[in-house]
């Protein structure tokens, strides 16, 4: 989250208070989360190979939407390798895109793996640079984006599992911030990914959303949300296995949220938390995730 947020957090105790004392409404089933086949008209913006890595700017369909999106792969596979799907943090407005996570991808490429680093719909490059959260989205469509929201992940899982060299029995997704939450939500409804590393996520969408704008009845707006909220769908979850990454000087994140976050995902899960703030920008934690998903995707 942007730290010229933090002015806002001070609205934030009216509404957790309101939150803590209102029903929470169940998940969603999985039928929420539906969308009909329909092609990717997949559309290739620009490409270049260096150091044996390919990447490649492409634009598929969901829904009505335009999504934008990078593929890294291999230039030259040599057999079929895991795939992994990337999903940005909202942040710093440089890096609140899919280039978050190249570094990543690339050293991923290196070992054999394709990856998709998606464009979410508060990303720099979706927005045309627009301030997503203060400018572009609304508490009154804020429910119904993040259902479009979770099935553009799933419209992204196809366009990755289309690639010709991605073993779809290996399949990971990688998530920071808002992608760490609305993945959360997807590992409850879409069996594909085997893992998930979650970074610097929290309990409840409403807990971000309305250090922002506030709609005119609070307590409805996050009774509205909280059918969303991802530690319901992690609970039912059936991935094979979770990684969390948490920062200690997380202005958003306690932890004590950051502890229900991660306790709610099935084991087997590792929880790392890293001397860094909201941003996990740490060496550390490049080193850790890729060392974690390695161990999974290419063991043999």
């Amino acid at each position: 989250m942007l730290q010229n947020l933090a002015r806002l957090a001070a609205p934030l105790t009216l509404a957790l208070a309101l939150a803590a004392g209102s029903a929470r409404a169940a998940a969603l089933d999985d039928a929420a989360f539906a969308y009909p086949p329909a092609p990717l008209g997949v559309a290739t913006l620009s490409t270049k190979s260096a150091g044996g890595v390919r990447s490649t700017l492409v634009t598929f369909r969901s829904g009505s939407h335009t999504v934008h999106a990078e593929i890294v792969a291999p230039a030259a596979p040599a057999a079929p390798g895991p795939g992994v799907l990337f999903v940005h943090w909202f942040g710093d407005p440089r890096t609140s895109n899919h280039t978050e996570f190249e570094p990543d991808a690339d050293a991923l490429a290196r070992r054999g793996a394709t990856s998709l680093l998606l464009d979410a719909m508060w990303s720099t490059v979706t927005t045309g640079g627009a301030d997503w959260f203060a400018r572009v989205r609304t508490t009154g469509t804020d429910y119904a984006d993040s259902i479009e929201q979770v099935i553009e992940l799933r419209r992204a899982l196809d366009l990755l599992l289309a690639q010709p060299d991605v073993d779809p029995n290996r399949i990971a997704y990688v998530g920071h911030d808002f992608g760490a939450m609305y993945g959360a939500v997807l590992s409850g409804v879409d069996p594909r990914p085997r893992y998930y590393v979650l970074m610097a996520g929290t309990t409840t969408f409403a807990q971000w959303y309305l250090l922002g704008k506030r709609p005119p009845d609070v307590a409805a707006y996050v009774m509205q949300m909280s059918p969303l909220d991802p530690l319901q769908y992690l609970h039912r979850s059936k991935a094979r296995a979770f990684m969390f990454q948490f920062a200690a000087d997380d202005r958003y994140v306690s932890p004590q949220h950051a502890a229900a976050f991660a306790a709610a995902a099935p084991l087997p899960r590792a929880t790392f938390l890293y001397d860094a703030s909201h941003d996990l920008a740490v060496p550390e934690a490049l080193a850790d995730r890729l060392a974690w998903l390695e161990a999974r995707l290419f063991a043999p």
